[in-house]
C-alpha cells in the first residue's frame, strides 16, 4: 500500500499530476486544494497517498496535507461516496470548510457541491459530524501559481469543472462572464468560477 511519495512533478494539470519518483512516473489524482498548492513543474515534492484497489485498476490519491487525506477517508468511509466522488467533494471545498459545514450541519453549504443531492447531504452530516470534531481543526491553505496561456487556462478549467459534473454550456458562460486576461492562472481562474458556481 502506497502512503507517501516523493518525486520530481513531471506533469501539472487541475485533475491530475504525475510525479517522476527515480525513474518511475505514478498517476496521482489530486483535488484542487492540493493543485493550488502545488510548485513549478519540476520541483521535488512529497505528498501524502491514498491507494485505491479495484479488480482491474490500482488508483493513486494525491494530498499535500494530512488532513486532506484524513478528510478525504472519513468521506469516503460513508457508503455512496467513492474516491471519485471523495476528490470532487475536495476540489468544490476545502477541508477546513467543510469541517465546519459537517459539525455546523450546513446543508446547504453542502448539497451546493455538484454530486451531493440533500440526502447524500444529511447523510455526511450524520456520519460524520462527531467525527470531524474527534478530528480538531484542520488547515490545508492554497498557494498560488504559475501562469499560462489564455486558450490553455480556458481549456484546463473548463475540463477540471466539466469532470466535477458541471455542465459544459454552464462553465462557458461563467468563464465569458469571468474574463480570461493573458497572464491569468488556472489556479485563480478556476477559484473564481467555482465561488460563481457555487452561488
Amino acid at each position: 500500500m502506497i502512503a507517501l511519495l516523493t518525486g520530481k512533478l513531471a506533469h501539472k494539470s487541475p485533475d491530475f499530476i504525475i510525479l517522476d519518483v527515480n525513474g518511475v512516473g505514478y498517476r496521482v489524482q489530486i483535488p484542487f486544494s492540493t493543485y493550488y498548492d502545488l510548485p513549478e513543474g519540476g520541483s521535488t515534492i512529497a505528498l501524502n497517498i491514498y491507494t485505491h484497489v479495484k479488480e482491474d485498476a490500482i488508483n493513486l490519491y494525491g494530498f499535500r496535507t494530512m488532513a486532506e487525506k484524513e478528510m478525504f477517508q472519513l468521506l469516503i468511509s460513508v457508503s455512496g461516496i467513492g474516491p471519485k466522488l471523495g476528490n470532487g467533494i475536495l476540489s468544490n471545498i476545502g477541508a477546513e470548510e467543510l469541517c465546519q459545514a459537517l459539525v455546523s450541519g450546513d446543508l446547504v453549504r453542502l448539497s451546493a457541491i455538484p454530486g451531493i443531492g440533500r440526502k447524500t447531504a444529511e447523510r455526511l452530516v450524520l456520519e460524520l459530524k462527531e467525527k470531524v470534531k474527534k478530528m480538531g481543526t484542520l488547515a490545508a491553505a492554497p498557494a498560488t501559481a504559475t501562469a499560462g496561456a489564455k486558450q490553455d487556462v480556458h481549456d484546463d478549467v473548463l475540463s477540471a469543472l466539466v469532470n466535477l459534473g458541471y455542465k459544459e454550456a454552464v462553465v462557458q458562460k461563467v468563464l465569458g462572464e469571468i474574463g480570461i486576461g493573458a497572464d491569468a492562472s488556472v489556479e485563480a481562474t478556476l477559484k473564481l468560477a467555482l465561488k460563481k458556481l457555487m452561488r
